[in-house]
């Protein structure tokens, strides 16, 4: 004798491994595409920084010259010996280096634990005429 009993249905159950591994891939996509580094579309223009007429630097001025040696206010100097040559005080040092110059050189400039609490400003002069 049979009671009619309706047929069992079968209930599908999605594994949660499947949504880990979406999940962990979309982790790893995320993170390399935000961790590329940006492009530069557009063109820049950089300043040109020329040799200026002692009158016309602000003061006091570094000057790194393509040599690799420092003058401070015209005077050359060590870079070992930059913290005793500075005066003490808040005012800024401006910096003026060739813009063919290897960035390495400013920023071991910029490192330097005597310029740290002072503000630096860099020095260009805008080419006329182009």
């Amino acid at each position: 004798m049979s009671l009619g009993l309706p047929p069992r249905r079968v209930t599908l159950r999605m594994d949660p491994g499947l949504a880990i591994v979406n999940v962990v891939l979309l982790l790893i996509f995320f993170f390399l595409v935000s961790g590329q580094e940006g492009r530069v579309f557009a063109e820049l223009d950089l300043p040109d920084s020329r040799t200026l007429p002692a009158g016309q630097l602000p003061a006091p001025v570094l000057e790194v010259l393509p040599s690799g040696q420092w003058r401070l206010d015209g005077v050359l100097v060590q870079p070992a010996l930059l913290a005793a040559a500075l005066l003490p005080g808040d005012a800024p040092l401006h910096v003026v280096i060739d813009r063919e110059a290897p960035s390495a050189r400013l920023f071991e400039l910029l490192s330097r634990p005597e310029l740290s609490d002072r503000p630096l400003r860099l020095v260009t002069e805008r080419r006329v005429g182009e």
